[in-house]
């Protein structure tokens, strides 16, 4: 069985605040990234990691960064679609339910890489408590 990564922290008893994220490693890789790296090492280093999106196609993230066109000067825009609509599977509402500063540390990473200066989530409707729990997590 492999090693559990992208959830390895959610048992952790207050993992959902700023203070116990921080205090378990969050945010080390959003600052190594913003302290360290330039937009296109970060994008780099996505594309060497492998990582691959959540939804059905599993796309190779790197690879689809890579077909931005970063000579325009028109202003962009990173949308997380947390929609759930994969029948069975629940991977956004628990990511977002019990590690919502792992999805914020992600977003300040693709939004530097990417140059994006506004970020939006996409919650449907029956989820619409999680807009709770990501309010508190940012305050």
């Amino acid at each position: 069985m492999g090693r559990a990564i992208l959830l390895d922290k959610a048992s952790i008893p207050g993992i959902r605040t700023f203070e116990v994220y921080r205090a378990h490693g969050g945010y080390d890789a959003a600052g190594k990234g913003l302290r360290e790296m330039t937009p296109a090492q970060v994008q780099q280093e996505v594309i060497r990691s492998g990582l691959r999106g959540r939804g059905g196609a599993g796309f190779p993230t790197g690879l689809k960064w890579s077909f931005l066109d970063r000579k325009s000067a028109r202003p962009r825009y990173l949308v997380c679609n947390a929609d759930e609509s994969e029948p069975g599977t629940f991977k956004d509402r628990y990511l977002m339910e019990k590690l919502p500063h792992l999805l914020i540390e992600g977003l300040i990473l693709s939004s530097y890489a990417l140059g994006v200066k506004t970020c939006y989530i996409y919650i449907r409707g029956e989820f619409k408590y999680l807009v709770g729990i990501l309010e508190t997590a940012i305050r």
